[in-house]
């Protein structure tokens, strides 16, 4: 299924960072209490549309990683991968 988002919104691959503690114990995915807060950009909308019509261009390209609000994103699943989908007000900053 290919996914594109419409007005504002993007789709971003969550980046799951391995964590290992001081002594060199490797968490698993599981021991995560929080969410992730940064993903790779796979797919950007048109842009919102301005009241006087013009339409704003959306500041990040597919391929961009992002960090963005913790609870900001809607989770989705499509052929099994997990997906975040997020509105531009959402994003915090391009990680370079």
């Amino acid at each position: 299924m290919n996914l594109k988002p419409l007005s504002d919104h993007l789709i971003v691959k969550p980046i799951i960072k391995k964590e290992t503690t001081t002594s060199g114990i490797v968490l698993p995915d599981t021991a995560d209490q929080g969410k992730t807060e940064q993903g790779e950009v796979v797919a950007v909308g048109p842009g919102r549309v301005l009241d006087n019509g013009t339409r704003l261009e959306m500041p990040v390209k597919v391929g961009d990683k992002v960090v963005f609000k913790k609870y900001a994103p809607e989770e989705i699943k499509v052929d099994g991968v997990e997906y975040f989908v997020l509105a531009e007000h959402d994003l915090l900053a391009i990680a370079s």
